[in-house]
């Protein structure tokens, strides 16, 4: 029985390293060569991270499209001194795995409080003064801010409920 071999090059985690693939005819699904210990999933299946920790879901949640604005301003000094409510300031970078994951928690967040905050993501790679002003060490960093100063400060992923709770508490207990 011949077999025919062919090679396709994968994105590794270093990209001056690419990880080779070898697939066979007889076989149905691709394979890494025999040093590598990494298998790939057939399937992947959604996954649902919240308070009861990681499951699959039995039905997608839903959630209300939030469309994001993408305003200019001078300067972070300017939007928060004009802004008639407090601002949740998210500071994040592309390259972070969690931050990414805040996304669709931030815009929930956005919906549930649209009448009591206003929501700002500000990418640290590209604005680094922002960031160093503010000792942005771990990101997501997100500060709450009010009447144009800082009010409250938190790190890290949360969920949505984790994320709205801490917001209120804040608002609440320091007014």
């Amino acid at each position: 029985m011949a077999t025919s071999i062919t090679f396709s090059t994968v994105r590794a985690l270093n990209p001056q390293r690419p990880t080779p693939l070898a697939s066979s005819s007889s076989s149905p699904s691709p394979k890494l060569f025999s040093s590598s210990p990494l298998r790939f999933p057939r399937q992947l299946r959604p996954i649902r991270i919240g308070n009861n920790g990681i499951s699959s879901p039995s039905r997608p949640r839903t959630f209300p499209v939030v469309e994001a604005k993408k305003q200019t301003f001078s300067s972070l000094d300017e939007l928060l001194s004009d802004s008639d409510k407090p601002v949740l300031v998210d500071f994040y970078a592309t390259w972070c795995g969690p931050c990414q994951f805040m996304v669709p928690i931030l815009n929930e967040v956005s919906a549930t409080l649209k009448d009591k905050i206003q929501v700002v993501k500000i990418d640290t790679e590209k604005y680094p003064s922002i960031a160093d002003k503010y000792r942005i060490e771990a990101l997501p960093t997100f500060i709450l801010f009010k009447d144009g100063k800082p009010y409250d400060r938190f790190e890290g992923a949360l969920t949505a409920d984790q994320l709205i709770q801490r917001i209120e508490i804040s608002l609440k207990v320091k007014q």
